[in-house]
């Protein structure tokens, strides 16, 4: 396993982060913990969570917290916290009423103090704003994570999800201010999903130095090698990831990705990774995983890097709009 300098800071992370949104949700404790023990033997020391994982599940509001409270539990058991840099967030709905979400001064505070309780640890190495929250002053906001930050309860502050134009803002009230400043952002990104980072947001975190974990690297599991023509998945998100990429484009890509593999006696879905990998902007992309055969495929990925000239079939077969070219090439 390779590590990184997150962003601008000193702090050391490994090249492929551990996204925990399935514990709890898709997985049960057991194989979470499996999941963490592999990923944490194999090198890995960057693990991301979230406080409203998983209120989408069944449970709703009821399961806020339930995965960080897994993450938790492992942490104490294993007396493993001082090896691991531990990100979560703060944004979402998490109970009921007119407080219930959003990143006022007083929530956000409230909010690190509730997810320092469920992962059984004194500070944060990362914490994040998931998404952006316009009701409230972005000053108000940085305001109350720098407070955070001087209390020793949160090392570093990162962004989620922020149009480019919020996160540049957030970036000058911290220096207007003299406030701490975000230092990592996390978008959706991927072969699949190019345009949403790459035309505004990649070059203001190229520019300023921003550490960029993408989230969902290989789009929803589209990009695992499961997908093909004619083949039907039975999964939880397979209705949604046949509906946005199951067509000509997407198993065009895919056969390319084999092909590229295959000379490098890698898999579809390390080499979708790889592609990220690649990305001099990328400090890490997080893979999700519900078992550790799971993850052993996705941790294939660490290390592997791809040619100039693959790089170039990848992005003809996903370009967007006419002759606009990545800012790396």
């Amino acid at each position: 396993m390779n590590y990184r300098k997150l962003g601008r800071t000193g702090l050391k992370v490994s090249e492929l982060c551990l996204g925990t949104m399935q514990f709890g949700w898709t997985t049960d404790e057991k194989n979470s913990v499996e999941v963490m023990d592999n990923f944490l033997a194999a090198g890995g020391n960057f693990v991301d969570t979230a406080d409203i994982y998983t209120t989408w599940g069944p449970r709703g509001l009821a399961a806020a917290g339930e995965t960080e409270e897994i993450i938790g539990r492992w942490l104490k058991a294993r007396g493993n916290r001082a090896q691991i840099v531990l990100a979560s967030k703060v944004r979402g709905q998490m109970w009921e009423g007119p407080d219930g979400e959003g990143l006022s001064r007083a929530r956000v505070i409230r909010c690190c103090e509730d997810s320092l309780r469920r992962l059984q640890t004194d500070h944060l190495d990362l914490y994040q704003c998931h998404w952006v929250d316009l009701e409230t002053p972005i000053d108000e906001t940085l305001s109350a994570l720098d407070d955070l930050v001087r209390a020793g309860k949160v090392r570093y502050m990162g962004a989620s999800n922020y149009p480019a134009w919020r996160l540049m803002e957030a970036l000058w009230e911290s220096d207007r201010h003299n406030l701490a400043s975000f230092v990592s952002y996390q978008p959706q990104y991927s072969l699949m999903e190019r345009a949403g980072f790459e035309i505004e947001a990649m070059p203001l975190c190229k520019h300023h130095g921003l550490g960029v974990m993408p989230y969902s690297p290989l789009a929803a599991g589209f990009l695992s090698g499961k997908y093909r023509r004619g083949v039907k998945i039975d999964s939880t998100r397979a209705s949604e990831v046949n509906e946005l990429y199951a067509n000509e484009r997407g198993f065009k890509l895919i056969d390319e990705l084999e092909k590229i593999g295959r000379v490098h006696g890698k898999s579809v879905s390390q080499t979708a990774l790889a592609w990220l990998l690649t990305n001099p902007v990328v400090t890490a992309p997080i893979i999700g995983a519900n078992t550790a055969v799971q993850l052993q495929e996705s941790l294939g990925a660490a290390g592997y890097r791809l040619t100039s000239a693959e790089m170039q079939s990848l992005h003809e077969l996903t370009k967007y709009p006419k002759n606009w070219r990545p800012i790396w090439d």
